[in-house]
């Protein structure tokens, strides 16, 4: 392996090198999920775009690997890399608010939360995932899939320009009219193709939403029925439907705590008094556990937790798609969570369409705009032994709920990432894009993500 200077470095870079042996190294090299122990040989937080190209340049004189960190939040560590270079683009957080033109511009060291409360004081929302902690530049590059998503699109959806740092040091404006390949491949393709510094995005006006979390018993008809409803309803509903066992938190009783529940995060951005009707029939499945929905802010329906920054979950998970949901199928799965072996276990629904699906498939490289449900099974880990035994479990369960063609949400794709990339990207889409990271980064600088090799 290369040896680094990293006396050289500090010298080369404006903006903070971070050392092994550094005060800070361990904070800087730390990821969301546990289960990952990266020792970066640098970690470098370059001040502007022009040093974003300088790393690069480092890391194809250098020969290490190179990682790029926004907000640390990938499942399987991409962010960090073991013995190579970790460019953190934390320190590049400037943004620039249009009231009158509804655009924001917003540099990609930005979290998710950072951006919404920033726009959130004119009245305005751009829709990211549902935690405010991610960083802007993962989460819409692959996607963005949330609280508005029926009502706004996904994150790429509402992606104007950007700015974009390519394998040979350019530094490149893109939008539909420069470079529009390019465009269309950070749309969705992940991190491929370059380094993002900054987003343009359309901003919406919603000075308020009917939302937060309702926790109802879990049956099937419960299940069935929440689902049902949430996806015949206006598309300024939007709802993450989590079975689970009920956490030990102070507002469930002692009776409820570990049983399987339905934990529902809802989002409905309209008028309070259409949000409580639309609502009602989700209310009338069950008397609720507990209910804290209500007209807030949106910026509230990040739910940052105090001390988020000492949790560290160690889970395997399996992400897919679903055309049909039925009660049947629904039975079978929470048969399987009511017997799973894992203390914590979880079934995630996402009713999509709406605005999602009125976006062409091959309009960007998100090509699953037809997809009525997305489905996440994850099972916690209690240690290294046990997860092949939580795998096979997480394995059973998504083949139990799968139903229509394969295919995978790149930004919640876990272990099995490798193997699954032609289904994030399917067909014509992966053809297109391989073909673009050829243009842009044929020799596969950019590789820690779900890859995508150059054509030929």
């Amino acid at each position: 392996m290369t040896t680094l200077d990293v006396s050289a470095l500090r010298t080369r870079f404006a903006g903070q090198v971070v050392a092994p042996g550094d005060d800070g190294y361990d904070a800087a090299r730390a990821l969301f999920y546990g289960g990952h122990d990266p020792r970066p040989a640098v970690v470098i937080r370059p001040c502007d775009p022009n040093e974003v190209a300088d790393v690069i340049a480092l890391a194809r004189e250098t020969g290490l690997d190179l990682s790029v960190r926004c907000g640390g939040h990938s499942p399987v560590g991409h962010s960090v890399v073991d013995g190579g270079i970790v460019l953190d683009l934390t320190h590049l957080r400037a943004i620039a608010v249009d009231v009158e033109e509804r655009t924001v511009w917003a540099q990609a060291g930005l979290t998710a939360g950072d951006v919404t409360r920033a726009v959130a004081e004119h009245g305005l929302a751009i829709g990211f995932g549902d935690t405010g902690t991610v960083g802007i530049g993962g989460i819409t590059t692959g996607g963005g899939v949330g609280f508005l998503s029926r009502k706004y699109g996904m994150t790429i959806d509402n992606v104007l320009a950007a700015e974009v740092v390519t394998a040979d040091g350019q530094i490149l404006q893109v939008d539909a009219g420069h470079h529009p390949d390019l465009f269309w491949a950070i749309r969705g393709g992940g991190g491929n193709f370059g380094v993002v510094t900054r987003f343009q995005y359309q901003l919406h006006e919603v000075p308020e939403v009917v939302g937060g979390m309702i926790m109802l018993p879990a049956t099937p008809e419960i299940v069935h029925g929440f689902l049902r409803e949430a996806a015949a309803a206006p598309e300024e509903l939007s709802v993450i439907v989590n079975v689970m066992p009920a956490p030990p938190m102070p507002f469930i009783p002692a009776d409820v705590q570990g049983s399987l529940v339905v934990l529902g995060l809802v989002c409905y951005a309209g008028p309070a008094e259409e949000g409580a009707k639309v609502l009602a029939p989700i209310r009338a499945l069950a008397e609720p556990l507990a209910d804290f929905v209500r007209p807030i802010t949106y910026p509230e329906m990040f739910l940052e937790e105090e001390g988020e920054g000492e949790y560290h979950p160690t889970a395997t998970a399996r992400t897919l798609f679903a055309d049909e949901l039925d009660l049947p199928r629904i039975a079978q799965v929470l048969e399987r969570l009511q017997n799973a072996p894992a203390p914590m276990r979880v079934a995630q629904f996402r009713p999509l369409g709406g605005a999602i699906s009125r976006v062409p498939a091959d309009a960007t490289a998100y090509a699953h705009r037809a997809r009525p449900f997305m489905v996440n099974v994850a099972s916690f880990l209690d240690g290294p032994d046990t997860r092949a035994e939580r795998e096979q479990w997480v394995l059973d369960t998504a083949a139990v709920v799968e139903n229509g063609a394969p295919g995978a949400y790149v930004n919640f794709l876990a272990e099995d990432g490798p193997q699954r990339a032609r289904e994030a990207y399917p067909g014509a889409t992966w053809e297109r894009l391989t073909r673009v990271k050829r243009q842009y980064d044929p020799g596969n600088l950019f590789r820690r993500n779900v890859n995508i090799p150059p054509a030929g």
